[in-house]
């Protein structure tokens, strides 16, 4: 796994009837996507099973952190950025 992989955070999203966030990782050609609260992988497409359950136990410590990158980021905004 490269010492450089891209992490991108969702805003807060409604799932049924509890907050999501979703997690996604890019290493090169390499991604994937993963649920939290519950750290469910969504979408794995080219990490090893090694790399999945680390990327998953770093999502699973950075809960907190990954939180507030979520209720920062504004869905309209970055929309309208592009």
């Amino acid at each position: 796994m490269n010492e450089e992989i891209r992490m991108s955070v969702s805003s807060m999203t409604r799932n049924k009837d509890s907050k999501a966030v979703y997690v996604q990782f890019q290493d090169g050609s390499k991604s994937a996507e993963i649920a939290l609260p519950e750290g469910r992988l969504v979408r794995n497409d080219g990490f090893t099973d090694e790399e999945i359950e680390r990327l998953t136990d770093y999502v699973n410590n950075e809960q907190e952190t990954i939180y507030g990158l979520a209720k920062q980021v504004n869905p309209i905004r970055a929309f309208l950025e592009n």
